[in-house]
């Protein structure tokens, strides 16, 4: 990633923290901007896979489960994967806080280096 393309990806994302003030504090921003920053990353690096690993869950499902994550981890060519069918986007209106832990426990990330940055934040 270049500096120029760095620096407008920060700038969007503080101009979207700008339109959160009204419902945010500045202090918050962290607490909440990145976290989902983070999230929607993931999701975009699994994006590719994600059919093969939804399907490799549902057909895995009964193995122990190191055998499972091992499965899904080959499925996902990435060093974690998210076997939930949801996504940032398919969130429901009306039960978003139990949908989104649903889809943050459903990404599994253990041995990896993205394990101990998700867990620092409140979400996780």
């Amino acid at each position: 990633m270049n500096t120029q393309n760095h620096s407008q990806q920060a700038a969007f994302i503080w101009s979207v923290a700008d339109l959160l003030r009204g419902d945010f504090k500045q202090s918050q921003y962290g607490r909440i901007i990145l976290p989902f920053t983070l999230l929607r990353r993931l999701e975009c690096v699994l994006e590719p896979t994600k059919a093969e690993v939804l399907q490799a869950a549902q057909a895995h499902q009964a193995k122990p489960e190191a055998v499972r994550e091992k499965l899904l981890l080959r499925a996902a060519n990435q060093p974690f994967f998210n076997a939930s069918p949801l996504t940032l986007g398919t969130l429901s209106d009306t039960q978003t806080a139990d949908d989104l832990m649903s889809y943050v426990q459903s990404r599994d990330v253990r041995g990896s280096a993205a394990r101990p940055v998700i867990g620092s934040f409140p979400l996780a």
